[in-house]
């Protein structure tokens, strides 16, 4: 039996009862893949930079009411994202009182949403064993764990990317051009129009020319032309708070665009130099999503696993919801041998929207391998050794010691601003702050989230210089330190894992 769109809700609810034990099993993956993803989060939450400036951000829009049309930057100078990360997660500030553990928290839910409908999509693909062992992979991947743990706004692509491959492989499954399929339609315009404008890093640009070819090849249930509209104006209406803030503002973003695409070449065509660099990045990106760590044994599986879905690779393509996942699997890895924007540099966290995708790839082959008795040994051990190697690096991590001299967290910028205002004992006094990326969004966030009324901006006597370690730029934080031995003379000083807090009386 296989859940389509059609079914009713009784469909689903006989299909639980018939396979209790499996869906048990896959509730208690879920339960435990939520916990991983928020335990000790108020202590090892990171809260830096884009963290503190989309807080201050949206501080702004509770306390001030000031709403935007622009979201946070693309990395790329003078073109940003639309504002609905920001809206996503604004409720939870508030209902927070301004904690970003809260949204946090929320993200991390969308995450495990995400690999509810991943089991659905492998269910869909080739059966429950496919579905199970995809949840298997996106619950306890520690890059997928960390990556559910990021309070930034690549982190609903984990579920938008699911969401997207779901409407994709509905849509396979119809027979003929309905009312059903148009909505699918819209909903895969809506999703494609938040990846790429508000929520995406980069990788999901390649969204496009995959759904260029999805939609020649399932161009006969396409929507007619009366209704063809309706995708279009849900997918502009995605990009309209860009291009009203365009419009308010001399085109200052079309202006921006075009100047990146001509300046840098953002797409070219030569792949020459840049292709081994590509190869490279392309097997770190992937490798680590199964595996923290490559040696002999892991190279070994994978070699292995290439073969055996090279050979398979055939039979494979005959099932066509299968082809939709290599479409998007494929999607970014020829993109990026064409993408030069960003000064040439692609990052891990592009792919976000791929990341899911890429093991429900996987998950496929291997659910194609438990078919026969070798296959079965082969991914027994597999998952074995993924388990092992994910469940040590994620321990580690949800276990870590947030006073080692080379940590920055919450817990510890929490600590560092309530020994100021303890020391200060109720005097007036200044802070200066050093933080790696220089501009220190974090603590002006969490001054304002945590504020005392004898912290003044007209200079006084009394002090506190506070930085983080700069391992990269050492000699950044160098220069800031002895500017300050000029300004102050230091009277105490105390450390809360990698921040450093001093207390001076000015010269």
């Amino acid at each position: 039996m296989e859940l389509g769109y059609t079914n009713c809700p009784m469909s689903f609810r006989s299909e639980v009862l018939r396979h209790k034990i499996l869906y048990f099993l896959l509730g208690v993956i879920i339960l435990i893949a939520f916990i991983l993803r928020i335990w000790r989060v108020g202590q090892i939450l990171a809260f830096h930079f884009d963290q503190g400036r989309d807080a201050l951000v949206i501080w702004d829009l509770w306390h001030s009411g000031k709403l935007f049309m622009i979201g946070p930057t693309t990395g790329i100078e003078g073109i940003f994202r639309g504002p609905f990360y920001y809206y996503l997660i604004a409720p939870f500030y508030l209902l927070g009182g301004g904690n970003p553990i809260y949204p946090a928290i929320f993200l991390a839910f969308l995450s495990v949403l995400a690999l509810m409908v991943m089991y659905f999509i492998g269910y869909k693909i080739s059966g429950k064993t496919t579905g199970l062992i995809a949840v298997i992979l996106g619950a306890f991947s520690f890059a997928i764990i960390y990556s559910s743990r990021w309070l930034s706004n690549p982190t609903p692509m984990l579920l938008l990317s699911m969401l997207l491959v779901l409407f994709m492989v509905l849509l396979t499954e119809a027979k003929k051009r309905t009312r059903q399929t148009d909505l699918l339609w819209v909903g895969i315009a809506f999703i494609a129009g938040l990846s790429q404008f508000h929520f995406g890093s980069s990788g999901e640009f390649f969204y496009f020319p995959a759904l260029a070819a999805f939609a020649i090849w399932q161009r006969k249930k396409l929507p007619k032309i009366r209704n063809i509209i309706w995708p279009i104006l849900v997918f502009i209406s995605t990009a309209l708070p860009l291009i009203i803030f365009d419009l308010r503002h001399g085109h200052i973003l079309l202006k921006n665009l075009l100047d990146f695409l001509s300046g840098e070449s953002a797409l070219g065509s030569s792949i020459g130099g840049m292709l081994q660099r590509r190869l490279d990045l392309y097997y770190e990106v992937f490798s680590q999503k199964f595996f923290p760590e490559i040696g002999p044994l892991q190279k070994l599986l994978f070699g292995t696993l290439g073969l055996v879905t090279t050979l398979s690779l055939p039979r494979l393509m005959k099932n066509d919801k299968f082809k939709v996942v290599i479409l998007m699997t494929a999607a970014p890895f020829i993109g990026f041998l064409f993408f030069q924007g960003n000064y040439g540099n692609v990052y891990d966290y592009y792919f976000t929207g791929y990341y899911l995708i890429f093991l429900l790839f996987v998950a496929t082959v291997l659910g194609y391998l438990w078919n026969n008795i070798f296959g079965k040994i082969f991914v027994i051990v597999f998952l074995i050794i993924f388990l092992s190697a994910n469940w040590a690096t994620t321990q580690n991590y949800l276990s870590t010691n947030v006073n080692l001299n080379n940590q920055i967290m919450f817990a510890n910028q929490k600590e560092a601003i309530e020994w100021i205002y303890a020391d200060a004992g109720g005097k007036e006094f200044n802070v200066d702050v050093y933080v790696p990326p220089v501009i220190p969004y974090s603590y002006d966030y969490l001054f304002t989230w945590k504020p005392n009324p004898n912290l003044v901006d007209h200079q006084v006597p009394l002090l506190y210089t506070l930085f983080e370690v700069d391992p990269p730029h050492p000699e950044r934080l160098q220069k800031w330190y002895d500017r300050q031995e000029g300004i102050g003379i230091s009277e105490n000083q105390k450390s809360f894992g990698g921040i450093t807090v001093q207390r001076r009386i000015r010269i």
